[in-house]
């Protein structure tokens, strides 16, 4: 009896220090990202701030600040890649939602190629091209470049919820008299809605946090929050990097609390079929 009861306080104590370990890798960056919003004064070998206050945050979101221009450009390109990538896998999708579209595995996997490859070598070419074409620099390369990334998420997305669709509504519709494309709008396409409207927020979400392909493409003329992070933590200002992080972070938890509302089970059961 006391040897199970050693073997149950070990096994509880084993379980209690792996949350501890699991809370920690988990939330101590958090923490330390929260704490440096708020510390005005931090230096070595202080375990907290010796001064508090929200300085940096009235200097962030002051209007002659950079954050409140990074942040509507990068709003602005987002909502352009989703555009983009909407126009190209809404018809895409519903066509590869259809087992017997010839080479439908080969266009899934192409849509895969650009997460095959390391995103420093195809950006620093795709760099090279757009200076030739005059794209360097501007908003619709970054877009461009963001949509392409952007476009496995919305494809293979969208190709899961026209799957996920029951075919005998369309049926229904047709055999009363409707056509094709009425079929499509006002039947199909309702109820994709809540798929597409999930790409859609993965495609904003990778374009509002995505650093590498704006640094290659859009700098030094398109400052996104991420370019501005990236220069913040770059000079040692901490307390700025801080807050545009969670400025980034904010939005990425809101709409992932979307996702998990609009993903459905028999949606999620379709994706890579």
């Amino acid at each position: 009896m006391t040897t199970f009861r050693q073997k149950l306080h070990g096994s509880f104590l084993l379980q209690t220090l792996l949350l501890t370990f699991l809370v920690l890798a988990l939330f101590g960056p958090l923490l330390n990202l929260l704490i440096w919003t708020v510390a005005e004064s931090w230096f070595f070998p202080h375990t907290l701030p010796s001064q508090w206050g929200l300085k940096y945050w009235s200097q962030v979101f002051s209007p002659y600040s950079d954050v409140s221009g990074s942040l509507s450009i990068s709003v602005l390109i987002a909502v352009l890649s989703v555009i983009v990538c909407l126009l190209i896998s809404i018809p895409a999708g519903y066509a590869l939602s259809h087992r017997s579209m010839p080479c439908r595995a080969f266009f899934m996997l192409l849509f895969l190629i650009p997460q095959a490859f390391p995103n420093l070598t195809v950006y620093m070419n795709v760099a090279r091209l757009f200076y030739q074409w005059g794209l360097n620099g501007t908003v619709a390369g970054v877009v461009l470049v963001h949509s392409v990334h952007g476009l496995m998420y919305s494809i293979w997305i969208s190709v899961a919820a026209f799957s996920s669709l029951d075919p005998l509504l369309a049926r229904a519709s047709r055999n009363l008299g409707a056509g094709p494309v009425y079929t499509f709008f006002h039947i199909i396409l309702p109820q994709a809605a809540p798929g597409l409207i999930a790409a859609s927020i993965f495609v904003f979400l990778e374009s509002l946090d995505e650093f590498t392909a704006t640094f290659f493409v859009g700098a030094p003329d398109i400052t996104t929050l991420p370019i501005l992070l990236y220069t913040a933590s770059m000079s040692g200002n901490y307390q700025v990097s801080s807050i545009t992080a969670l400025i980034l972070l904010v939005p990425s938890v809101l709409f992932m609390l979307v996702i998990h509302k609009f993903m459905r089970p028999e949606m999620l059961s379709k994706l890579g079929k």
